[in-house]
């Protein structure tokens, strides 16, 4: 048998695998697996440094299938090479409730599926930050121990979606060069033709972001073969245009949308399977063929025994940072650090923003964790994300520890998803509140692959001021709270600020929004407490001097504006009770009984924030007084527009009397 009667026959097994898991599931996307099984094939037969055996070798090459509709090309990938977690029966249930084989690839689901991928461009966005990572930390660690590729398939799909130029972008500034992108070239998208949409020259926009560019067939292995060397030689990030048949060997469909996102039919299977020589049953795979593709599984074996070897032989210190980093486990003297911290700031009392108290305690955390990367969306000056550890990151200097992300809001946040993907870094990165609009996707999946990412997120109000309502958050933290596995943090002063930057850091199963202030905050918590607090999500600040009438809530900022209040009302003779809320979904996770006694029995209760009501009542109840905000906000110094829109501890007092009065 020739070598090309090997590869074709190798590369059929994924083109059936996939065409009859998704005849049988009557459910999928045929087209992109089997037009691009050759590109598959060639890289995994001989250039993928992996091991099925121990998917999580540290070292290996990362696969991301950006284009997740075609998820039959990497679950058949993964049981062809011989990955544990993808049996055939998980083939033959493709698509159905239970089975590790979702219809888009779902991280965690399976060893081998390194992210998920389900928005296009995402995937893509997500290995720019795999490949920044591995970067950093071969900066650290050495080629010894850190030097291996990103490999992304993506189509046009993914190269339409305007988060792929920040990705790319951001790539080429930083000359990846270990990062190599193949392009799917097949022409078509759902509505038909690409060129219906799109005329775009994407080897020429790449090559204008600072990409090395290939055209090639993609049903070439040897042409295939060729672009991978050279795009591996070059210190550009590659990307390699394969100009592929969707559908390839279907004889009615290939070439067709027809072929991308629904099953073939019996009938055109078969006569895909004349055209191409392949007379085996579904799910069936010719053991002469699987045990070609199980040999290409095992290829790295020998390497990852030599990494092994060098990982032994390495200074114990080093061997030993490596190793917890990659376990992602924060070093022992944290808590203390932190302890320290907050002794002090009981002490000191500092009245700032709390977008300077996350800077303060960024300085003490990243003193006691080498393995956090900042960044900024070109807003570092705003966001305070930069401290004295972080020395920029610059094209092909990857020993700093922060990231010049530019104006890329939605690459930042996938770009981080990937970096905590990747493993051993922690990656945090700011932009204003009101721009979570803007990468509130990637948000949505750091909280759904549930990756330790933390994102900074200042400006949290209408006390941001003059920059208007354009600039100003009002639903947004209602909105973020609604994302499940997500942790929405709005600290009131510097303590709460340095415990909430605790909690999102020992977090390493969810992502984290801190929502921070421009205005100046005074210190509520005066007194130091060995404990979190902020853990409890919702805590008693200030008691009532008697049995409470009322109970005021509130976050952040506000928290400052429920305390005055509280003054006004028990001078009125009206005890009243404060609670701090800085997590909901903290409080959401605390006892019946802990839930109970925060709420409480007060004949009134008041929330006070500086956003919409959506998110409250669960604590106030729907008959519950909300001083907040019911529209959008104004262009004014921000002491004017708290006024203006009743934000004021004289408002709630007002709110309190007239309930008060009306019950009795």
């Amino acid at each position: 048998m020739s070598s090309r009667d090997k590869h074709d026959r190798m590369a059929n097994a994924i083109r059936f695998l996939s065409a009859d898991a998704v005849e049988k599931a009557n459910s999928g996307h045929p087209g992109l697996p089997m037009g691009a099984a050759d590109i598959a094939t060639v890289l995994y037969k001989k250039f993928l440094k992996h091991d099925p055996h121990r998917p999580d070798w540290p070292d290996r090459d990362r696969f991301v299938l950006s284009a997740g509709h075609g998820s039959m090309l990497l679950y058949s990938l993964l049981y062809l090479t011989g990955y544990e977690d993808i049996t055939i029966d998980e083939i033959k249930n493709f698509r159905q409730l239970g089975s590790k084989t979702a219809g888009h690839p779902e991280f965690g689901h399976a060893a081998g599926i390194e992210t998920t991928t389900g928005p296009l461009g995402q995937g893509l966005a997500n290995a720019v930050g795999m490949a920044l990572a591995e970067r950093i930390l071969n900066a650290r660690f050495g080629d010894a121990l850190v030097d291996h590729h990103t490999y992304v398939l993506a189509g046009d799909g993914c190269l339409m979606e305007g988060i792929s130029q920040e990705a790319i972008s951001l790539a080429g500034h930083l000359q990846l060069g270990k990062l190599i992108v193949f392009f799917d070239d097949n022409g078509i998208s759902i509505d038909g033709a690409v060129s219906l949409s799109d005329s775009t020259d994407q080897c020429a926009r790449f090559e204008a972001s600072g990409w090395h560019t290939q055209r090639c067939d993609g049903h070439d292995p040897d042409a295939i073969a060729k672009a991978i060397e050279a795009a591996r030689a070059s210190e550009r990030p590659s990307m390699i245009a394969c100009k592929t048949t969707i559908g390839f060997g279907a004889p009615n469909r290939a070439g067709t949308s027809k072929a991308h996102g629904s099953p073939l039919g019996a009938e055109e299977i078969a006569g895909a399977r004349a055209a191409l020589g392949w007379d085996a049953a579904p799910f069936e795979v010719p053991s002469d063929i699987l045990d070609m593709w199980r040999l290409a599984g095992l290829r790295s074996v020998k390497e990852r025994k030599e990494w092994e070897g060098r990982l032994t032989e390495t200074e114990a210190e080093i061997r030993s940072e490596f190793e917890r980093r990659m376990r992602g486990e924060l070093p022992g003297g944290f808590e203390a650090a932190i302890a320290d911290y907050k002794k002090a700031l009981a002490k000191d009392k500092p009245k700032v923003a709390t977008r300077k108290s996350s800077e303060m305690a960024l300085e003490i955390i990243n003193a006691a964790l080498p393995e956090t990367i900042g960044g900024s969306a070109d807003l570092t000056g705003s966001n305070n994300t930069k401290t004295s550890q972080t020395g920029p990151i610059a094209p092909g200097d990857y020993s700093g520890r922060y990231v010049y992300y530019g104006i890329r809001e939605h690459g930042m946040a996938a770009a981080m998803n990937g970096m905590a993907l990747h493993g051993g870094v922690i990656p945090y990165g700011g932009t204003f509140l009101v721009f979570t609009d803007y990468c509130r996707p990637a948000i949505r999946l750091s909280a759904l692959m549930g990756q330790r990412v933390i994102y900074v997120m200042t400006h949290d109000s209408i006390g941001l001021g003059e920059d208007g309502p354009t600039h100003q958050p009002v639903e947004h933290l209602s909105a973020l709270r609604t994302i499940p596995n997500l942790r929405v943090y709005r600290p009131a002063d510097a303590v709460e600020t340095a415990e909430c930057w605790q909690l999102a850091l020992e977090d390493g199963k969810a992502p984290s929004i801190l929502a921070l202030t421009r205005q100046n905050l005074p210190a509520v918590r005066t007194d130091h407490s060995e404990e979190n607090l902020c853990r409890f999500g919702a805590y008693d600040l200030a008691p009532a001097s008697d049995d409470e009438v009322v109970t005021l809530f509130a976050t952040g900022s506000e928290v400052e504006i429920a305390l005055a209040a509280q003054r006004l009302l028990e001078a009125k003779g009206h005890p009243a009770r404060v609670v701090s809320v800085p997590s909901m979904e903290r409080f959401a996770m605390q006892s019946a009984e802990y839930h109970a006694a925060i709420v409480g029995s007060a004949a009134v209760k008041v929330a006070i924030e500086a956003g919409v009501r959506q998110s409250w009542d669960r604590l106030i109840g729907s008959d519950g007084i909300f001083i907040g905000m019911d529209g959008f906000g104004a262009s004014a110094p921000y002491e004017q527009l708290y006024s203006h829109f009743g934000i004021t501890a004289e408002a709630v007092v007002e709110a309190v009397e007239a309930r008060l009065a009306g019950r009795n």
